[in-house]
């Protein structure tokens, strides 16, 4: 659970300790009057601010031995010790509500924003809430906040957002960061499982309470005894299952289907949708004393196109995530993130991980560049790369294309006669000899593709360029 601080008091005058110490009470603030030398030992945790009614050179001496607390100046003649950053604002006897809270609440955020305060030793999970919610944006951040906020309490939370943000990503970052993270953290998808089945489902049954039911049975309420029980799409739950879940969360207590034993819920409830359970309430779709027993606390996650700086976090953790489950990974260039910085992510995290898996299956452990993303991830100009090589290359590949892969059977033939033909006693120069069935076959296939060359060197499996060049070279046209 959250600590609350202290608002301790040094002031030596009776009366005016007595005063501060009664509105101090009232407003709901935890006093204790200690000691000038007392303070030395106080850490942030402890104390909230230190209201201080000694002497301006003393005030001085214990702001500045003590920079780490927020000192409160608690007489107005002593105004010439505001000099000092950490004492906040004086505070005569004569002060109301609002002037003492404003400096209450001024308190709070030399707490909050104090310089080093990222390092939390409260939170050793908390490297590993960043690790799971990625992102260094604000909006991220903000949710960041809110589950380290909620988290060391028990209040119901519903996260709000779009499928495929990652609602139960914050669900479970809230389960790992409060005290019930030793528990079980049980999911349910309402959306999944027929209405009529559940009851049964969330409440567990017993033995013979309806057709096939031949032995009894725990819930996911039972389930999740001790730890935090997941409502996923909370609002596709059907109406007379949203009446039966208010008063377990009324009340804390359910039976099974077919029992008549009450259950203590030990549970944690955090619910998630996609849906807009306000316009749902007007419909007449959602019970709106359901939506504000669950609305305790909300968390709202952003869609992936408001927070496009994060995109290439992600895409980076992603790859390595499959790296390390499958040994196959995939990198990008420059214009590929550019291209997809400009995707507007209708799926969201869901949909970018999906295409990260598909890449790696496309193009495992290799350079992704836009013209081999999927169309719809390209938006902007790109041309396929069209390497030039070496002439022996093509030679090389264009001889293959001939003596293995040509379907033509005019084309065969004449390779198989000249391959059967014997070889002369004095041998044979071999390049002459290649040359010379290279030109006989290109002459063929522009014959055969009346002299159209690109249509020549499509049957040829070489690129235009390459044909032109060896017509060129063997003094190949045709004949007028």
């Amino acid at each position: 659970m959250v600590k609350t601080r202290t608002v301790y008091l040094v002031e030596q005058h009776p009366a005016r300790r007595q005063h501060f110490e009664t509105v101090l009470t009232f407003i709901g603030e935890s006093v204790k009057v200690v000691e000038p030398e007392q303070l030395l030992s106080l850490s942030p945790a402890e104390a909230l601010c230190v209201i201080a009614g000694t002497s301006v050179d003393n005030l001085r001496d214990l702001a500045s031995n003590a920079p780490h607390l927020p000192f409160i100046c608690a007489a107005s003649e002593h105004e010439s010790a505001l000099e000092k950053a950490n004492v906040l604002g004086p505070l005569d006897d004569s002060f109301d509500y609002s002037s003492l809270s404003n400096l209450l609440h001024y308190c709070q955020a030399y707490h909050q924003q104090m310089p080093g305060r990222k390092v939390n030793k409260q939170h050793p999970k908390r490297s590993h809430l960043e690790q799971t919610l990625i992102g260094q944006g604000r909006a991220m951040k903000h949710v960041r906040q809110l589950i380290e906020q909620v988290a060391g309490t028990d209040a119901n939370v519903l996260i709000l957002g779009e499928s495929g943000t990652g609602k139960e990503v914050v669900a479970r970052g809230v389960h790992d960061l409060s005290e019930r993270h030793k528990g079980p953290f049980v999911p349910v998808n309402c959306g999944a499982i027929p209405g009529d089945l559940l009851e049964s489902e969330l409440f567990g049954h017993e033995k013979g309470a309806f057709t096939g039911a031949i032995g009894a049975r725990k819930g996911r309420f039972e389930l999740a005894q001790g730890g935090t029980l997941f409502l996923d799409e909370i609002g596709d739950m059907p109406m007379p299952m949203q009446v039966k879940l208010l008063r377990v969360l009324q009340e804390r207590t359910f039976e099974r289907v077919g029992g008549s034993k009450s259950i203590s819920a030990d549970v944690r409830v955090v619910a998630a949708t996609h849906r807009e359970l306000e316009q749902m309430i007007i419909d007449g779709k959602f019970r709106e004393d359901l939506y504000y027993r669950l609305n305790v606390f909300p968390i709202e996650m952003p869609a992936l196109r408001e927070r496009q700086e994060d995109v290439p976090l992600l895409m980076q953790e992603l790859t390595q995530r499959f790296k390390k489950e499958r040994g196959v990974g995939v990198r990008f260039t420059e214009r590929a993130l550019e291209s997809l910085s400009y995707h507007r992510w209708p799926g969201n995290v869901r949909e970018l991980t999906n295409l990260i898996e598909r890449l790696t299956i496309m193009h495992p452990d290799s350079l992704v560049d836009v013209s081999d993303l999927p169309p719809k991830y390209q938006h902007i100009d790109h041309s396929s790369p069209s390497p030039d090589y070496p002439e022996e290359v093509l030679e090389r590949e264009a001889l293959n294309a001939i003596f293995s892969d040509s379907d033509d059977e005019d084309i065969e033939e004449s390779t198989s006669a000249s391959l059967d033909s014997e070889l002369p006693d004095d041998g044979v120069n071999l390049k002459d000899l290649l040359s010379e069935i290279e030109t006989g076959m290109i002459a063929q296939v522009l014959e055969k593709s009346d002299w159209v060359v690109a249509k020549a060197a499509e049957l040829l499996s070489m690129r235009r360029t390459t044909l032109v060049e060896k017509m060129k070279k063997y003094g190949i046209q045709k004949d007028d």
